[in-house]
């Protein structure tokens, strides 16, 4: 009798051994999912960061007239600002559009000229976060100032909303912004803006930054 009441007690101890296991491994992995859980539901409360719609106006100005433009539209719009700025600067003697025999005129009688110019910066900095980009430049003899074409050139506008716009003493947009669109091989959505003429006017240049999507 003593031994079958020995085995008896042995065989309960083993079998709270036994269940205690069981109940320590429930608790390891119910607080292990319950860890994850709490991991996930953090994951999961916390705001993906916002994409955002930057934009960017990118522009050329010799007189700085087109500066004008292109500061108060940025101050409008909120977006950076970047100055196109050719290796070899334009002088007032290169902008003498009645000299024959200077810069721009020569560059205007011979298109090869205009396509060494180099800038010293073509690529905005963080170009890919741009969804919106801005282009200005003064009017020259119908079309963009040249300098805009390298950056066109250079970089890819997949992807991204391009508006135009352009100052002078009286020429209108004309076919400007359609020629740097082929010269960037079509790519992105491009819209035609408006030409300031005259007297830069910065209330008139917030009318229309505000009638822009």
């Amino acid at each position: 009798m003593k031994v079958k009441k020995i085995l008896a007690l042995v065989m309960g101890a083993l079998l709270a051994v036994m269940v205690a296991g069981c109940g320590d491994d429930e608790s390891s992995g119910a607080a292990a999912s319950s860890g994850k859980a709490a991991s996930s539901t953090a994951s999961s409360s916390e705001k993906p960061q916002a994409s955002g719609k930057k934009a960017l106006v990118v522009y050329y100005s010799d007189t700085g007239r087109t500066e004008q433009v292109a500061k108060d539209l940025a101050k409008a719009k909120d977006a950076d600002l970047m100055k196109i700025e050719p290796t070899q600067k334009y002088t007032k003697d290169d902008l003498d559009y009645n000299n024959p025999d200077g810069r721009v005129s020569k560059e205007h009688d011979d298109d090869t000229l205009r396509d060494k110019i180099t800038l010293k910066k073509t690529m905005p900095d963080n170009w890919a976060e741009y969804e919106t980009v801005y282009i200005g430049y003064p009017i020259w003899w119908g079309i963009a100032a040249w300098p805009m074409n390298a950056f066109v050139r250079g970089n890819d506008f997949t992807g991204k909303h391009v508006v135009t716009f352009a100052t002078a003493a009286s020429s209108p947009l004309g076919s400007s912004g359609q020629l740097l669109k082929e010269m960037a091989g079509s790519k992105g959505d491009w819209e035609d803006g408006t030409c300031f003429t005259g007297r830069i006017d910065d209330a008139k240049v917030a009318e229309w930054a505000k009638s822009l999507k």
